[in-house]
């Protein structure tokens, strides 16, 4: 990393582990964390969007494989022989009980165990987004096409979730979540402990986007948006480049929507369909999608304004939030990202003397590295 990079990690770490828990109550720091499970989703979109020119309208499908992966481990922890001895079969989660299940079904069956469901809960989604990219990609679907047959999976995953109630929990979810490896979840206390897991993680996700941009397959990601056509008869393959930053996006996604079932206690199809995956390009579009902090950023800011705007107009939220978007895309293309490049990075670079090294940055002609990154 360069000293600007270092800089933007140190200021996210320090408002992320040391600001928002001294200057906020339990409450809203767990709304925070809430927040922050979101941002990984952000992020991956910043890998996908901004850098390799993939938009997907569908990592809400991703956030809840992982989500769902999380809380199925939880559920069958709370549903052990003796808590739920008064079911007709104990030893099964109760919504299965309510739909006259008689025994857990195989799928559900690794999820016993804590280990396997952690690579599980990133597994799966990769394994998801591996197929679908490999459907699309090798076959040179891109562009708008690609975005709508992602919003299209999302809305089959959301109506495959609610019709297998027996299953999945249906519409309500996979609720009354307890305890991890034995440790309640519900405190106050332990709340407070996973915002911090969470944000660490969210840290090391940032980590893992930036050394992926800075490498020569950043750059290669960058001369695919700019050039495509250029790297493939450069001898790349472009569909290998585009399956491997669409199944980063879904990776970073089940992380986050993992860390979202414990740190909020609750999986259900409503953040699972078209409405949460749109919204989630909504951050990543007002914090810019081509800056991975800025993400980070447009996540909290769009999510505060949701919380506000829900608190004081119940019915007019949606409709403020779709003029934030309508405004960032008219007047700030870039984001908050775009703003701070251009008005205020200017006066810090004269006072620091910091130069960056991203190549999408105005300063750097983008045609030319990508075209000699292909080369």
């Amino acid at each position: 990393m360069d000293r600007k990079d270092l800089l933007a990690l140190a200021v996210v770490a320090a408002l992320l582990l040391v600001v928002f828990p001294l200057a906020l109550d339990g409450f809203r720091l767990n709304l925070v964390g809430k927040y922050l499970t979101y941002a990984f989703v952000a992020v991956g979109l910043v890998m996908c969007w901004g850098y390799g020119g993939i938009l997907s309208l569908g990592q809400g499908l991703f956030f809840g494989l992982g989500g769902y992966g999380m809380a199925m481990y939880l559920k069958l922890e709370a549903s052990s022989v003796e808590n739920t001895k008064i079911q007709s079969t104990p030893g099964i989660p109760d919504f299965m009980d309510w739909n006259q299940l008689t025994s857990l079904p195989w799928f559900w069956e690794p999820f016993h165990y804590f280990i396997p469901t952690l690579f599980l809960i990133v597994l799966v989604p990769v394994a998801f987004a591996l197929l679908i990219g490999s459907a699309m990609f090798k076959r040179r679907v891109s562009g708008v096409y690609f975005a709508i047959i992602t919003q299209a999976l999302a809305a089959i995953a959301t109506i495959l979730i609610i019709g297998q109630q027996g299953y999945t929990g249906g519409v309500n979810g996979i609720t009354d979540l307890r305890t991890l490896m034995g440790w309640d979840i519900r405190t106050d206390s332990a709340k407070f402990v996973l915002y911090f897991v969470n944000a660490v993680l969210l840290i090391g996700v940032v980590c893992c986007a930036m050394f992926v941009r800075d490498s020569k397959l950043g750059r290669i990601l960058v001369a695919m948006r700019e050039k495509e056509d250029r790297v493939r008869f450069s001898g790349y393959s472009v569909a290998n480049f585009q399956i491997f930053v669409f199944c980063l996006g879904a990776a970073f996604a089940a992380i986050g929507g993992a860390m979202f079932t414990l740190q909020v206690g609750f999986m259900s199809p409503s953040l699972v369909g078209i409405v949460p995956s749109i919204e989630m390009v909504i951050f990543c579009a007002v914090g810019g999608r081509l800056s991975i902090f800025g993400a980070i950023y447009g996540t909290l800011l769009v999510n505060y304004a949701k919380t506000s705007l829900s608190e004081s107009f119940p019915e007019l939220w949606l409709l403020g939030l779709g003029g934030l978007f309508i405004a960032v895309v008219l007047f700030f293309p870039n984001g908050l990202a775009g703003i701070w490049r251009d008005y205020v990075q200017p006066s810090i670079d004269r006072v620091f003397k910091l130069r960056s090294k991203d190549p999408t940055d105005p300063g750097h002609d983008v045609a030319k590295a990508a075209a000699a990154a292909a080369e």
